[in-house]
């Protein structure tokens, strides 16, 4: 055999694997479709999508369009388009995410919500569609140029996060010691900051891009890396298994 009909047989053999598995990738994602958690969804017409509502280029209601925008919704309509179906927000905090997917309330959560083992151990989630590191926005004034300057300050934090824990680990590593505030919303976190009722607001970093202005800014320093995932309940894992087949395209 020539080197010619070896590269040629080569070629049509590719070609025949990349066949077989878009086959068997289509198979699978029609298996899904016609899933039970799936099909339950599609017979209503509707996708119950829990989102954040204060979150500008993630999930965030504008009072000016009267709708929600940024990447979460984005990707909510993608899954509500392929199923034909319309979605249909829900707005949730880091408090609330959970108990509107315990009551049934919505049929996913989408909401910065990051993945970890303890949180999976109670809900399906998706693969990773955004990876973050947590971080601190300051106000310039305070001339406050990394984490170690913030050492016996006040951090404000999101009630029912896991920024807190987060913070006190990495403290804990660096020999720091920090007091803390818990608050409800990621605005009322903002308002304390630039009041001066907190030193610094931690959250994510791509959160803190949507409440940084020219009097603050964001410390380069950030730590702990996560990643964003989209939840359901446990026995909805074979709709999650579906929505992981559209995050991959």
């Amino acid at each position: 055999m020539t080197f010619k009909q070896k590269l040629t047989l080569l070629f049509a053999f590719c070609l025949l694997l990349l066949g077989a598995t878009s086959t068997t990738s289509h198979a699978s994602e029609q298996t899904l479709l016609n899933s039970a958690a799936v099909k339950k969804i599609k017979k209503s017409g509707v996708l119950k999508v829990g989102v954040k509502q204060d979150v500008p280029n993630f999930g965030y209601y504008s009072a000016k369009t009267k709708s929600y925008e940024g990447m979460e919704i984005d990707i909510a309509r993608k899954i509500a388009k392929s199923l034909n179906v319309k979605p249909v927000f829900t707005a949730v905090t880091a408090q609330t995410r959970e108990a509107v997917m315990d009551n049934g309330q919505v049929d996913m959560v989408i909401a910065t919500y990051t993945i970890t083992p303890e949180r999976q151990k109670s809900y399906a989630f998706s693969n990773a569609y955004y990876t973050d590191e947590i971080g601190f926005l300051v106000q310039r004034k305070n001339k406050i140029s990394t984490v170690k300057d913030l050492n016996h300050k006040t951090i404000g934090v999101a009630q029912g996060s896991t920024t807190k824990a987060a913070i006190e680990e990495y403290a804990k590593a660096h020999n720091l010691s920090f007091n803390f505030v818990q608050l409800g919303s990621y605005p009322e976190l903002a308002i304390s900051l630039y009041a001066n009722r907190i030193q610094a607001f931690s959250v994510d970093k791509s959160i803190l891009t949507g409440y940084r202005s020219s009097k603050s800014k964001i410390l380069i320093e950030g730590f702990n890396t996560q990643s964003y995932g989209i939840a359901s309940k446990k026995s909805n894992q074979q709709f999650i298994s579906y929505v992981n087949t559209l995050i991959s395209k």
